[in-house]
């Protein structure tokens, strides 16, 4: 069974540009559930903009816990 978990994250701009420069390499996000999950801001990449990251995302895991995608939902 995969694991679901749907959340809001926000990033300011100058935040992403750390990611880049490799001064941040992870992000902590709490899911709706509540749970608190940590995840390499490199899946977030894909979703950088010019304010940084904003909106809704749901992470899949896989069967064994391991990243499996991140999607963004709106």
């Amino acid at each position: 069974m995969k694991l679901q978990y749907c959340f809001s994250a926000y990033l300011a701009r100058e935040k992403c540009l750390l990611y880049y420069q490799g001064i941040i390499r992870y992000v902590v996000v709490t899911a709706d559930s509540g749970e608190r999950i940590q995840l390499a801001l490199k899946h977030f990449q894909p979703f950088f903009s010019d304010v940084g990251l904003k909106g809704r995302f749901r992470l899949s895991l896989l069967e064994n816990g391991a990243f499996g995608k991140l999607e963004k939902i709106n």
